[in-house]
């Protein structure tokens, strides 16, 4: 008797014999076939047409079909009243456009949002009028122009009128009025300008107050009537701008001035009473009522 081998298959034990296919997977692989689709020379099960699936039934072709919500979930959904909590969205939610910029000037000019009428004429106005006076006044002092004294006579004039340091209240007075009424015309660093000139105006009207009791709110010589006027209009300048019509146009102080300006105004009086205790001394209210 001849022994057979383990590995042949008995075909009378109900194994059939593999195929000449499935011996070349074996010998391939290394691994028995298990599913008559691993071979690519099986052929595949025929379907039965009737079990074939129908396009027209079977396959989803609409959003209800396919189970999904068409509604767009919104940001409104899901808000409680009162809710103060930042806003959510939703997976399929879009969030709003960006607002446009909230500085655009051009934008307010041409929507008619933002109409400033006749206020930069005005403003201009008012800065020619006012740096022209001081400009004149520091001209005749600095160069002898329009009938002046020159600088010389203004020293000796300062000198006269019991200022300590006559030559340097001198400068101070020549350069505010000549540098700050110019650049009031210009508009050209107008808070600046504006408090230079205020600081000269203040100390004028305190040395012409001083001279004689009582308040000289009058006309005349001695008098600081205009003194008096062109000191608030020199603030009024600071805390309102130069407006558009002016070199400093594009400044923020020019069209929308803050607490930035009213601080100069501060600046420039006590610049005025610490140049006028410095070089002059004395009370400039003297007679004034309770100044007595």
């Amino acid at each position: 008797m001849t022994d057979k081998p383990k590995d042949t298959p008995d075909p009378k034990a109900g194994n059939p014999a593999p195929s000449t296919a499935e011996q070349s997977a074996v010998s391939t692989t290394g691994r028995g076939v298990t599913s008559p689709y691993d071979s690519p020379t099986e052929q595949f099960e025929r379907v039965d047409p009737a079990q074939r699936p129908q396009l027209s039934k079977d396959v989803p072709r609409t959003d209800d079909e396919l189970g999904l919500d068409p509604d767009v979930p919104t940001t409104a959904h899901g808000k409680v009243a009162g809710d103060k909590s930042a806003s959510t969205y939703d997976y399929a939610s879009i969030p709003p456009a960006p607002s446009p910029p909230s500085d655009s000037a051009r934008l307010r000019r041409r929507n008619g949002d933002y109409r400033r009428g006749t206020l930069d004429l005005g403003l201009l106005l008012l800065r020619l009028v006012v740096g022209a006076t001081f400009l004149y006044h520091g001209l005749q002092k600095l160069t002898g122009w329009f009938h002046g004294p020159g600088l010389d006579g203004t020293r000796d004039m300062m000198e006269r009128g019991g200022w300590d340091h006559p030559s340097v209240s001198a400068i101070l007075v020549t350069a505010g009025e000549v540098g700050g009424g110019a650049l009031l015309i210009l508009g050209l660093a107008t808070p600046l300008a504006a408090g230079a000139v205020l600081a000269v105006i203040l100390d004028a009207w305190a040395w012409k107050q001083g001279m004689a009791p009582g308040f000289q709110y009058k006309a005349g010589p001695g008098a600081v009537e205009l003194e008096s006027i062109l000191a608030g209009v020199a603030a009024v300048i600071i805390l309102t701008g130069p407006g558009r019509l002016s070199f400093d146009r594009n400044r923020g102080w020019a069209i929308r001035p803050a607490a930035g300006s009213f601080v100069v105004l501060l600046l420039a009086i006590a610049a005025a009473v610490g140049t006028y205790w410095y070089l002059h001394g004395g009370n400039p209210l003297t007679g004034i009522g309770p100044f007595d």
